[in-house]
């Protein structure tokens, strides 16, 4: 299935800078939303495609920071790349720790900011990846018996079918049924695969 178009989230309080920024990025092909106020973002529904956001850093009511963090509340991670009319090296480390992209100080190179846009759109695409791979991981375990799961928990450990046997007080010919519909069930091709999957769900030993 093709990939939705990435989107390119300005929200800025100068309409003339929104008005530049969404110019140059819809000449170079990128779709653009724009808004003028934290709030007029947050009532708009969200693309469903690879996006980051480029946040001005000071606005009236909600500044750019305290955006950041509302967002991380709303668990809303779109990659953020924050515009300052001001160099501060304080505000730009504490927006850099948070998780922004980039901290451009205006007027800002237009290379600098295609470069982080970039970027910021392919930490989405791999974050949208990451979370459709884990959807799919938890479809298949939803799919496991509970003994399956038992099983499952202590596989990944690398304990051998006699081991596990002896744990889970059942014959060694049943842990091998039950370990074999596991790796069907998850589509595991190999033990090293078993255990990506069951780390990506967060499984261990304790789930046994």
């Amino acid at each position: 299935m093709t990939e939705p178009q990435p989107v390119v989230l300005v929200v800025d309080d100068d309409a003339s800078v929104r008005g530049a920024i969404e110019n140059l990025l819809r000449s170079l092909g990128l779709t653009v939303q724009t808004y003028g106020t934290a709030q007029e973002f947050l009532q708009t529904k969200l693309p469903d495609a690879p996006a980051c956001i480029v946040l001005d850093v000071r606005m009236p009511g909600q500044s750019g920071l305290e955006f950041q963090r509302t967002l991380a509340s709303a668990n809303i991670r779109l990659p953020i790349i924050f515009l300052s009319g001001h160099a501060d090296i304080e505000m730009s480390v504490r927006a850099m720790k948070s998780g922004a992209v980039e901290f451009l100080t205006k007027p800002f190179r237009e290379q600098e900011l295609l470069d982080a846009i970039q970027v910021g759109i392919e930490r989405d695409r791999a974050r949208r990846q990451d979370a459709k791979r884990l959807a799919e991981l938890q479809e298949r375990l939803i799919g496991l018996t509970a003994r399956e799961r038992s099983v499952l928990a202590l596989v990944i450990t690398g304990l051998q079918n006699k081991q596990i046997a002896g744990r889970l007080d059942v014959s060694e010919t049943t842990v091998k049924v039950h370990r074999s519909q596991v790796m069907r069930k998850m589509r595991a091709h190999s033990l090293v695969d078993l255990v990506r999957m069951a780390d990506m769900l967060g499984i261990s030993a304790e789930n046994a």
